[in-house]
């Protein structure tokens, strides 16, 4: 059995980051059986760093790695009729979700317009999170952001990547099915990591405006949403 250990639920979503639950998603939608295990402490973590799984007693960590890993050890099929073209589609929206990565992360951990409505939602969801815990968090991301570059923008300037990368996204989902057809790939999990951590995100953060204007990326979220829920795992 494999278990998937990532960070804990928030606003009605399998895991508050967006690559846990790029996982979660993945792993939902090609049936494969697993444990969820919900963390905070990222320190036995490989690299220090969630999500990651152990299977058959193998750790393996980082979210490409994972989905490589599943396709190997599993036989997964979600990516198995897709072209080169399509593939290095898919690898150039996976860069883009990584910068995407920070200003959401920016908008929850840096932004003091924000900051407070988010700590109350963890502790609201989650009453083990001491105030003491979360300013470490916030204290240990805010290094982070610094070292990485965007803890050096102002919020609009920050925001301003955030939504130059999400309007590329409304630009490549369909009105209809999914990026490569009918049926979801492994692209479309990773999307709608990211996407539902901002449309079901219940504070209004300018990356929520957009994606909540956007009927394209709102249908695809509820699609995946949909698709994984009361799946086993």
């Amino acid at each position: 059995m494999i278990t998937l250990y990532s960070y804990p639920e928030l606003f009605g979503v399998a895991d508050n980051n967006g690559y846990g639950l790029k996982i979660f998603a993945f792993l939902r939608l090609a049936g494969v059986p697993f444990e969820h295990r919900h963390v905070v402490d990222t320190s036995t973590a490989p690299r220090g760093q969630l999500p990651y799984i152990v299977d058959d007693g193998e750790t393996i960590g980082d979210s490409e790695t994972i989905i490589a890993h599943l396709v190997r050890r599993h036989g997964v099929q979600l990516d198995a009729e897709l072209t080169q073209a399509q593939r290095d589609t898919a690898l150039l929206v996976t860069r883009l979700l990584d910068d995407l990565y920070w200003v959401m992360s920016f908008s929850r951990w840096k932004d003091p317009a924000f900051w407070p409505a988010f700590t109350a939602a963890m502790r609201r969801e989650h009453p083990e999170l001491t105030d003491e815990l979360l300013q470490q968090a916030r204290d240990y991301n805010a290094q982070r952001y610094h070292y990485q570059g965007i803890g050096r923008y102002a919020p609009e300037a920050a925001y301003a990547r955030g939504l130059a990368d999400l309007a590329v996204l409304a630009r490549l989902v369909p009105a209809e099915g999914y990026v490569f057809g009918p049926r979801p790939t492994s692209i479309d999990a990773a999307i709608y990591g990211f996407l539902a951590n901002i449309l079901f995100y219940e504070i209004d953060t300018p990356l929520r405006g957009f994606v909540a204007g956007q009927a394209n990326l709102v249908r695809h979220c509820h699609a995946i949403h949909a698709a994984i829920a009361g799946k086993g795992g």
